[in-house]
């Protein structure tokens, strides 16, 4: 900087295998990451290798010497650098000279120059202090003054660590969980009975989506897994620890944030994103022909999403359920389908389809099921072009809504005496009940616009809508949509539309 005095740094950097194990630098400036001197030098010594000297390890050089020059390198040495080495210099003197020193008990000596062994851990510096400071620092700030924009930088470093499979990743998590964990507003707002902000909920949401990318990591010894598992599960076991669903037995769920508000603040930062072109790179270590990286990770989206699995209990982890759904179908809806991609959509929309439990587009679901809703609008706009019949068959399995649905009583009603016993079956709490409503409203709308003019599927779609849809005002917009879409400006009406809208009308 042009407003500070010119000064000269000491630095010195220590490599092994391509990686910086250690520095150290005079300015004394304590940071996360290097200080801009330790940068400077590394540039240096990558840009310009041959201004910097290669050396032999020093033990190779000294073995060279004879008697009298190893005692001249010894004497100038601590001449150079009396006020600092005379004393330490003195103190080895003394010990090789007395046989029964521990010294004299090890063969050889050591040589900072000579690098690791083969067999050793190689990992890149990382100053564990001043990681938890930083994090520290940063809690203690509660999200003002850019302190979670810095920690969400942190996050970032963690995720550019794992990309380079450096081992460092899962040190610096742990590092950063362990002052999470620490923060002791996490106390203060249990015994409140108060909900942490939703800027706090999402740093921790970040922490377990980290984690989750570690203990998933197929490069990772099972060892170093069972590690981690041993630390989760001493993290989980604390009092403090917030649960996943956002929501402890006393607190009350502020549902002026429910869905769609959240769904869309979000965006039967996205935006900000600049618009990637997805190419296909061939995975060669993979059996089946024709299949990429991109095969491969569009393959396991549809996977996830398709996945059955329980509404959690709490309002922040519905609202998260939604919100995450409508992320990965963004991310898909980015990527341009080729013939290739088709394939894996039509092979995964029947393995859905008949898929036992696992599956939320099974035959057979929990009544708590998470809906596909959403998940099935967009399989089913992908494969309209391509399989009209699959597309439909997908979309009409998931048009249903089984929580609003009654159940029968459990107990024996033949039996007078266990009448009593019988309770009506309660509602789960589904904070964001309305949007996923509204989402099932749209998916049947979107299969009454492709319907049209085709009388046997606008039957089956209508029959499905009165069977699945228990929202009066939204059977009368899709009523209100069948009309618009039987009477559109260029063609004649649609006769059998008309009459899918008269019946939506008048049930």
């Amino acid at each position: 900087m042009q407003s500070e005095p010119e000064t000269v740094c000491n630095v010195a950097i220590s490599f092994d295998r391509c990686k910086i194990t250690s520095v150290t630098c005079s300015c004394g400036n304590k940071d996360i990451f290097y200080c801009a001197h330790v940068v400077a030098l590394s540039l240096y010594r990558i840009r310009k290798p041959d201004q910097v000297k290669l050396h032999l390890p020093i033990s190779e050089t000294l073995f060279q010497m004879n008697r009298d020059q190893l005692q001249k390198f010894v004497q100038y040495l601590i001449t150079v650098h009396h006020t600092e080495v005379l004393p330490t210099a003195q103190k080895l003197a003394d010990e090789i000279l007395s046989q029964n020193s521990e010294i004299n008990q090890v063969h050889g000596a050591p040589d900072p120059t000579a690098g690791a062994s083969i067999d050793d851990e190689n990992c890149w510096h990382l100053d564990e202090e001043q990681v938890q400071e930083q994090v520290k620092l940063f809690l203690s700030q509660g999200g003002y003054h850019g302190s979670g924009k810095q920690l969400n930088l942190l996050f970032a470093k963690v995720r550019e660590m794992l990309k380079m499979r450096d081992s460092n990743g899962a040190r610096m998590l742990t590092l950063i969980t362990e002052q999470f964990m620490a923060d002791p507003r996490l106390s203060l707002w249990r015994q409140q009975g108060t909900t942490m902000t939703d800027k706090y909920r999402q740093l921790w949401d970040e922490l377990g989506a980290l984690w989750m990318c570690i203990v998933l990591n197929p490069h990772c010894k099972l060892e170093q897994k069972s590690s981690w598992l041993k630390q989760l599960k001493k993290w989980n076991s604390v009092d403090v620890c917030p649960w996943e669903d956002g929501n402890h037995g006393n607190e009350l769920p502020n549902l002026t944030n429910a869905l769609p508000q959240g769904a869309n603040a979000n965006q039967e930062n996205l935006g900000q994103c600049k618009s990637l072109e997805y190419q296909h790179l061939p995975a060669h270590k993979f059996l089946e022909e024709g299949e990429s990286y991109l095969t491969l990770a569009v393959e396991v989206a549809l996977i996830g999403l398709g996945q059955q699995r329980i509404m959690p209990d709490g309002l922040y982890a519905q609202e998260k359920v939604c919100r995450n759904e409508e992320q990965l179908i963004s991310k898909l809806q980015e990527v341009e389908l080729d013939d290739t991609l088709v394939k894996i959509f039509r092979k995964q929309a029947v393995f859905l389809l008949e898929g036992g439990p696992y599956s939320g587009l099974g035959e057979v679901i929990h009544r708590e099921s998470v809906p596909m809703h959403t998940f099935a609008k967009y399989l089913f706009t992908c494969l309209l072009p391509h399989d009209a019949e699959l597309a439909y068959k997908t979309a009409l399995r998931a048009m249903r809504l089984l929580v609003l649905e009654s159940t029968a009583p459990s107990g024996d009603l033949s039996r007078p005496h266990h009448i009593a016993s019988v309770v009506p079956n309660r509602y789960p709490r589904w904070f964001t009940l309305s949007h996923i409503e509204s989402q099932q409203c749209e998916l049947a709308s979107t299969m009454l616009t492709a319907a049209k003019g085709d009388v046997r599927r606008l039957e089956t779609v209508l029959e499905s809508i009165q069977k699945n849809i228990h929202s009066s005002s939204h059977i009368f917009k899709l009523a209100q949509d069948a009309f618009k879409i039987a009477t559109l400006m260029d063609s004649l009406p649609d006769i059998t539309l008309l009459k899918v809208s008269l019946e939506l009308g008048l049930q």
